[in-house]
């Protein structure tokens, strides 16, 4: 289906109808929240509140939380929930399925999820932007410039090299929204090209398929989540230019976040679930092909289809790679003012930051 670019604004028009500023920190090995055992003095189980569950003699909070539809690249819940992370955090995950990426927020705010399992800062941001009552608590994906969060490919014989070269091309993109609209616009804005929305011509396709896409000639460039590696000893494809080609460090951040009265309610769960993605993100780091590999068994997929991530050390939520994006989305006009980082953000729960 082709479609030019629309404003972002349309997006969380749709699901609100539907339903202190912090500078990054150095890391510390300040010790992990201790669970609540669930256990009065006597040795007797304390009552269960709501969402909390009695096992092995431990108490559980249960979070409700979506898989992705169509996984194309580790999802930190599964490898988290299989190395027994947020057990150990007194965290039990309960999936509800899979939720496509434009009900994530919708449903987080109805109260039908917790958290997400995707979706990028802008997103968030716009969310909040236009209302919603979500914060973000912890940084899962950030890039690097062995592994960018994107990467533009086009064919070996293609003529398209420049950001001038990409003007009136179709350019195949898995959405509008999230991460992937705005990274050919800001690349073509960083080289001059003027009014890029007008001189872009986005099609939205299913990521999936948007290598054979291009290699049938349904579009002259595809946007990617995979890394440059996976193209270097490619005879079909190449890559032109990656996020970290436009932000450097900054732009590939997406985080998890929480419903700021459940953050209100319940922040020893909170301060215990960003723990233990603090735990699966290092993990992950130290363990690229086994945080893969956990990904491709749980959703029965190819192991190589599933794209290495680089992450967040202790994932802690680094200002700029918020700034950035509010930036971005001011830029476009996706949004009507700035966003205070306050507002989108904060690091309270997490254990390893220091102010």
């Amino acid at each position: 289906m082709k479609i030019t670019h629309i404003g972002f604004l349309f997006f969380v028009a749709f699901f609100l109808a539907s339903c202190g500023s912090e500078n990054t920190g150095t890391v510390s090995q300040a010790p992990a929240p201790a669970v609540k055992s669930g256990i009065d003095k006597s040795g007797t189980p304390t009552k269960l509140a709501e969402g909390e569950v009695w096992e092995n003699g431990q108490k559980y909070f249960v979070l409700n939380v979506p898989y992705s539809p169509e996984p194309t690249s580790p999802d930190l819940l599964v490898t988290g929930e299989e190395n027994g992370f947020f057990e150990e955090y007194g965290i039990k995950l309960k999936s509800v399925g899979a939720v496509p990426g434009n009900q994530v927020i919708p449903s987080v705010l109805k109260g039908l999820i917790h958290t997400n399992s995707g979706g990028h800062i802008n997103t968030t941001i716009a969310a909040i932007s236009a209302g919603a009552k979500i914060k973000a608590v912890s940084q899962k994906t950030e890039t690097s410039q062995r592994i960018p969060h994107k990467v533009a490919i086009v064919r070996t014989n293609s003529p398209i090299r420049t950001a001038h070269d990409l003007v009136g091309k179709k350019i195949g993109t898995s959405s509008v929204s999230g991460c992937s609209g705005y990274f050919s616009l800001a690349y073509m804005r960083k080289f001059g090209i003027p009014d890029v929305k007008n001189a872009s011509n986005l099609v939205v396709i299913k990521e999936v398929v948007l290598e054979q896409a291009l290699r049938q000639g349904d579009v002259d460039v595809s946007l990617m989540h995979k890394v440059p590696e996976y193209y270097a000893k490619s005879k079909e494809f190449e890559v032109i230019f990656t996020d970290y080609d436009i932000w450097e460090n900054r732009g590939g951040g997406t985080p998890n976040f929480f419903h700021l009265d459940f953050i209100a309610q319940h922040p020893d769960v909170v301060r215990n679930f960003v723990a233990a993605m603090a735990k699966t993100v290092n993990w992950a780091n130290d363990h690229p092909l086994e945080n893969r590999q956990i990904t491709a068994r749980r959703f029965n997929i190819d192991v190589n289809t599933v794209t290495e991530r680089y992450y967040a050390p202790n994932a802690i939520i680094k200002d700029d790679s918020v700034t950035v994006w509010v930036d971005v989305l001011k830029e476009f006009n996706e949004i009507p003012e700035a966003v205070p980082s306050e507002k989108i953000y904060t690091n309270e729960f997490n254990p390893y930051y220091t102010s």
